[in-house]
């Protein structure tokens, strides 16, 4: 795993498939999905190696289901004693209650995810031993306040998270960056494309200067104008991304 500081609060977690965030507040940390199965004690060694013990971190927060996303939170979650929030529609997966449903493919996109299931570990998650529900206007304690924007499209229950007084966006898998280039791009892999469209125009308005992806580079300097262009839509073939999304 990779650990890139993109700002002085901000870390990237980047791993063979996927990413995740941490947000350091003063006293305490937060944890923006959580990898694959198995990434929980990678994480808490992340963390000892920038300073911080896993204990730290108060909260981790679920962008969606996807196991490329919480596949580590039950692990990590048991490490650290940190509770673990969803939004509401996608708590009943990440708490293994039922299969979430599976996306709607377009047809170039099945050898592409065909491909990076064989990157994923084997194995069932963990599941925490219990997430929080959130809805859409939920702000958690970090951040400076942290606002739950309910994203659907994606899946059902994709959320982002908007810092306004870091002027910081977390999209999930709404958007991503193509792994050719770096372009910002549609998240992939969706329930709802059209959907996933409508949610991506929502976020252009928020006015983030920093848009932190699900998968690919953040886009670090003028956010708000790259996913204005994005929400008009862009061909379908647009790219593959570097794993499930």
């Amino acid at each position: 795993m990779d650990v890139i500081e993109l700002l002085p609060r901000l870390h990237l977690l980047r791993f063979p498939v996927g990413q995740a965030y941490l947000w350091h507040d003063d006293d305490e940390s937060t944890l923006i999905d959580a990898g694959v199965i198995g990434s929980g004690r990678t994480i808490a060694e992340a963390l000892t190696a920038l300073g911080r013990a896993p204990r730290d971190v108060r909260r981790v927060v679920l962008t969606h289901f996807h196991e490329d996303h919480a596949g580590g939170a039950g692990e990590f979650a048991a490490l650290s004693g940190a509770e673990v929030l969803a939004h509401h529609l996608d708590a009943p997966f990440v708490r293994g209650e039922r299969p979430g449903p599976p996306p709607r493919f377009e047809d170039w996109e099945r050898p592409v995810h065909a491909e990076a299931v064989r990157h994923l570990p084997e194995g069932s998650p963990v599941p925490p031993p219990a997430v929080t529900g959130l809805a859409d206007g939920d702000v958690l304690g970090f951040g400076g306040g942290a606002q739950v924007i309910h994203v659907p499209g994606h899946t059902d229950g994709s959320i982002a998270l908007f810092l306004p007084a870091e002027g910081v966006l977390f999209t999930g898998d709404t958007v991503a960056a193509a792994p050719a280039d770096g372009t910002p791009m549609p998240g992939v892999f969706n329930l709802d494309r059209p959907q996933l469209l409508a949610s991506i125009s929502r976020l252009a308005e928020l006015g983030a200067e920093v848009a932190c992806f699900g998968h690919g580079a953040p886009v670090m300097t003028g956010a708000s104008a790259v996913l204005r262009s994005l929400g008009q839509g862009l061909p379908s073939g647009s790219g593959p991304l570097p794993g499930p999304a």
